[in-house]
């Protein structure tokens, strides 16, 4: 029998990839999420607990939020030619007009520790400016601050009209949940813990204080929670995540700028566990390939990278069906379908394994006596549209957010990586230097990635495409990282890919 998970009527997609990942938690919100529940387990952070569940108790700071988000009149208040404490007192006014009454009604403290109300607009346009979708539709309670400090960390939030506040599980879904599992799964686990708080949440630095004079005294939720299921002890790209972010944390960079490039990772590496988990269900045994089109007007390989996308595209519901019609071949559903009453023993092996039907819903007439295949075809197309709702879109959704997937220049969608997406990977994979086939071969190693003819021979050898066409691909990532100054030219066969952030360049 299998784990039961609360929250869902049958589990399917849960059993395949965890509990949960989610379509519209791109991998920004994945890692914010991730942040608020390695800082509550700041003590002991990506350590497996002594209880065998991880828990956190995630911070709300509705003061910080509702300054920096629903506060649409500071700037009107401002450029008003009235004396300063009356700029105090008409913006202390309006502000708690619309205060959520959780503690944020008194903002008279603001008024100790700003010598004008300039310099209080002042440090809400700063940190603004660095919010993630600041000017999207959102609601305000969904947007937030840069990750400066443990106190710029909240959750995703629903506040209704009375000051209520809950957690609707839309951009906060668990997948950061699942994040900081794996990584605490992972062989070097405990030492990337370690660096990550010491790196992240140094209470003192500049930037974090001035997030803490918004705020005053965090906010945190009444009380602990446990984080998602993830259904594997251990998986290679558990490990595969953890050596990128080591890798990239400890390279010459300031921590803020790294951040981008562990969220581009962290995007990269779920998506690849996403088409792995798939395909193993699925008892496809080749590895997951993307072949990537290096973008330089119409190229020959366009065509091929577009038929990649769209077989990645396709796994995800593949393995759905065959995790269910697999259960037809277990020795517990042809013991259900030789029983005195097989419907009802059906029934229950799907119950066992999918949650699925209730137990009452087994009881109906209409269950107990409904033959084994029916009962099995039910499921699969109540799991197969299900899945068509958000897991299934994950990885349209993922590999464009990261910016390994494109429809630019193109009538459908191929994987045709952006500049960010090719300087996270050289930042990954390159200590200091590295010659360029090695690094083509490396990216196909870690991360499936086919660009040139070499990784690409099958493909010449299946005649889905020649040899030139490769070679001219490969060419073009050449010129692309020579342009972004990620690549050094040492004859017309020798070309070395430098990361700027290396020992070497650091020196």
């Amino acid at each position: 029998m299998r784990q039961r998970i609360d929250a869902v009527d049958f589990a399917v997609d849960e059993h395949i990839w965890g509990h949960r990942l989610y379509d519209e938690q791109l991998p920004h919100l994945t890692f914010l999420e991730f942040l608020g529940v390695l800082g509550s387990n700041a003590d002991a952070p990506l350590s497996a607990p002594t209880s065998g569940t991880v828990r956190y108790r995630p911070q709300r700071q509705f003061r910080l939020r509702g300054l920096l988000f629903n506060n649409p009149y500071v700037e009107s208040v401002r450029d008003r030619r009235i004396p300063d404490e009356e700029k105090w007192a008409e913006w202390g006014e309006r502000f708690k007009q619309d205060a959520t009454k959780n503690d944020d009604e008194d903002m008279a403290y603001l008024r100790d520790v700003f010598v004008e109300f300039d310099d209080f607009a002042k440090a809400i346009e700063l940190l603004r400016s660095s919010a993630f979708e600041a000017r999207s539709n959102k609601r305000w309670s969904s947007k937030f601050v840069f990750p400066f400090g443990p106190d710029a960390l909240y959750e995703d939030l629903r506040i209704d009209s009375s000051g209520g506040a809950s957690n609707d599980r839309r951009f906060f879904a668990r997948t950061g949940e699942l994040l900081y599992l794996m990584l605490s799964r992972s062989a070097r686990g405990q030492e990337l813990g370690r660096l990550l708080v010491q790196r992240l949440f140094d209470r003192s630095s500049t930037m974090n204080r001035l997030v803490r004079t918004l705020q005053g005294e965090p906010q945190a939720a009444d009380g602990a929670r446990d984080v998602g299921y993830l259904p594997y002890a251990t998986h290679p790209r558990f490990d595969r995540l953890c050596e990128d972010w080591l890798a990239i944390l400890r390279r010459d960079m300031p921590i803020y700028d790294a951040l981008e490039h562990l969220i581009a990772s962290a995007g990269l590496n779920l998506l690849l566990y996403f088409l792995e988990c798939a395909k193993a269900q699925a008892r496809d045994a080749e590895p997951v390939e993307i072949i990537c089109e290096i973008v330089r007007e119409r190229t020959k390989v366009r065509a091929l990278s577009g038929d990649s996308y769209q077989a990645n595209q396709a796994a995800s519901i593949r393995a759905v069906r065959a995790a269910v019609e697999g259960i037809k071949l277990t020795d517990e559903w042809q013991a259900a379908l030789a029983s005195e009453y097989p419907g009802a023993a059906c029934a229950g092996v799907l119950r066992d394994n999918f949650q699925w039907p209730s137990a009452e819903a087994t009881d109906d007439a209409d269950y107990s006596q409904t033959p084994g295949d029916e009962l099995v075809k039910k499921l699969g197309d109540l799991a197969e549209s299900r899945h068509e709702q958000h897991f299934g879109k994950i990885h349209s959704a993922w590999s464009r957010s990261i910016g390994l997937s494109s429809r630019r220049q193109a009538r459908r969608t191929r994987y045709a990586p952006n500049d960010k997406l090719l300087k996270t990977l050289v930042v990954a994979i390159v200590d200091d230097r590295m010659q360029f086939d090695d690094f083509l071969a490396e990216a196909r190693r870690r991360y499936g990635l086919v660009i040139g003819d070499v990784e690409g021979a099958h493909l010449v050898k299946e005649k889905l495409v020649d040899q030139e066409a490769l070679s001219e691909n490969r060419g073009n990532l050449e010129a692309r990282l020579a342009s972004l100054g990620l690549l050094r030219r040492l004859s017309d066969s020798c070309s070395f890919v430098e990361n700027p952030f290396g020992a070497e360049a650091a020196q």
